[in-house]
Parts: structure tokens; sequence; C-alpha cells
């Protein structure tokens, strides 16, 4: 009985360091997201305004017209 205990709680052991694992590198991707999302966000609004050195987005006419 305990074999069969010690094996329980060392299964038990490494899924818990699993689940660490796992939420460590969520976590790290979670802040790359936000990390990236903002980087995009800047870049759309340096996009938008092409009065400041901006690209003019294609679906719009070009100030000379």
């Amino acid at each position: 009985m305990t074999d069969r205990m010690d094996a329980i709680e060392e299964r038990v052991a490494h899924l818990t360091r699993t689940v660490e694992d796992l939420s460590d590198i969520i976590a790290k991707q979670a802040d790359e997201i936000d990390r990236l999302t903002h980087r995009m966000a800047m870049m759309v609004d340096r996009m938008a305004a092409p009065d400041e050195g901006g690209a003019v987005f294609t679906d719009q006419r070009p100030p000379h017209w």
C-alpha cells in the first residue's frame, strides 16, 4: 500500500511542477502579447497620422486630390 501511495505522491509532485511551469510560460506569453499589442497600437497611430511622417492608408485619398 505504501508503494502505491509513494507512486501517487510522486506523480502529484510531477504534475504540480508541470502546472507551475506552464503557468510561468503563460505569464510570459501574456506579457509578450501585451507588449506587442502596445507596439502595434503605436504603429497604427503613426500610420493614421500622415502629417507627422506616417504612411497614408490605401483607402484614403491623398491630400492633393
